[in-house]
């Protein structure tokens, strides 16, 4: 009886999930409002798409804006690439900053170092491999011109180069995606996306500024939860980007995904749990194997539309490829098992011991560094 009790949870879930994914197809009217605006970019390397991606932010069509590009490794490849940007857009101001800094999360380090940089009062922070559409700013930035909004984030997807980062590509937008849009759709609590994250600089300054984050992994989690508790509002975006994965092995998209699972385990426990009702395709196998194969076949099905509803929704147009989620949501089932326990993560070559409260201690020659 339980299973079919957790199928029938399931099915729940994925019917908002297509409401959410009904409700942010709603194309929003593009406001007028266009400060200008400070884009902060800490980059490390040359990641896949890495100069389609800078010059996506280049052709933006808004009235004025610049790029901070963070650095802090000497003789970083990227520089090459934005250097050659910045030739081909003489008239935007792009700007490489040394970001060296000795932040737990050196990519918050050099957020903290890039934003005393920034001339604008209105910043806006994404990743080095997020590409976007010329319209992005005036659709990110418009919806501060409410005083109540705090900060915009909005959705990304994803692509890859290989069998196993395709999959996970699979996977963020069949299964992040949904997660995103029933919690939208259900509240306007706070959380950001680092995908892409817009706020004014004073409100900034008021939760402590990014120092006040560099010890943590999810920072765009921090960000989003201590603008919210200023008692602003998390405001949603209708621009979806898009982030390049490469062409990772199994084993680099494991890592990932379980650090990933870690992280939301220590900074929202409650929520890291409930996600165990939103398997569908686990209950759905469960319940066949039980004798309960229509109830099964029911609450698959469900889950199928979701899947689709969510790329529709996102603007993934490889509908074919929802054949595989099935097999991709039970890869998910094994990454929430795997994440459940242990506290130590790695990222982008570096191992970090994961602290009970979100935060991070990093590693040194084996040895945990207090």
């Amino acid at each position: 009886m339980i299973p079919v009790i957790l199928v029938c949870c399931g099915a729940v879930y994925n019917l908002l999930a297509i409401a959410g994914a009904l409700q942010f197809r709603r194309r929003k009217r593009v406001p007028d409002y266009c400060p200008p605006v400070s884009i902060l970019k800490p980059v490390r390397g040359r990641d896949a798409g890495f100069h389609d991606a800078i010059r996506s932010h280049a052709q933006q069509r808004y009235p004025e804006f610049e790029i901070l590009f963070g650095v802090s490794q000497p003789g970083d490849s990227a520089v090459r690439d934005i250097e050659r940007m910045a030739c081909e857009f003489p008239s935007v101001p792009i700007r490489i900053i040394q970001t060296r800094n000795d932040a737990p999360n050196g990519k918050v380090g050099s957020l903290q170092i890039l934003a005393r940089e920034a001339k604008h009062r209105v910043l806006l922070v994404n990743d080095g491999d997020i590409v976007v559409e010329p319209d992005y700013l005036s659709r990110v930035v418009g919806l501060l011109e409410d005083p109540d909004v705090g900060l915009v984030t909005g959705l990304y997807r994803a692509c890859g180069d290989s069998f196993a980062a395709r999959a996970e590509a699979l996977g963020i937008v069949t299964e992040f995606v949904p997660s995103v849009l029933v919690a939208r759709l259900l509240s306007s609590s706070g959380f950001a996306l680092g995908a892409t994250m817009a706020f004014r600089a004073k409100d900034l300054a008021a939760i402590g500024g990014f120092g006040s984050i560099r010890e943590y992994l999810a920072d765009d989690y921090q960000l989003g939860a201590r603008i919210a508790a200023l008692g602003k509002r998390i405001a949603m975006c209708d621009s979806v980007v898009v982030t390049n994965l490469g062409a990772g092995s199994w084993r680099d998209v494991w890592k990932h995904q379980v650090r990933w699972s870690r992280t939301i385990r220590v900074s929202r426990l409650a929520g890291y749990f409930g996600y165990l009702v939103t398997q569908a395709t686990f209950w759905c196998a469960i319940a066949a194997l039980a004798g309960h194969s229509k109830i099964a076949l029911a609450g698959e099905a469900v889950r199928m539309f979701s899947a689709v509803a969510a790329m529709w929704a996102a603007g993934d147009r490889g509908f074919g490829r929802a054949a595989f989620v099935p097999f991709r949501d039970l890869f998910g089932f094994a990454v929430w098992c795997g994440g459940m326990t242990g506290n130590t993560v790695e990222w982008r070559g570096l191992r970090f011991h994961l602290r009970r409260d979100g935060r991070i201690v990093p590693f040194h020659r084996g040895r945990q560094v207090d």
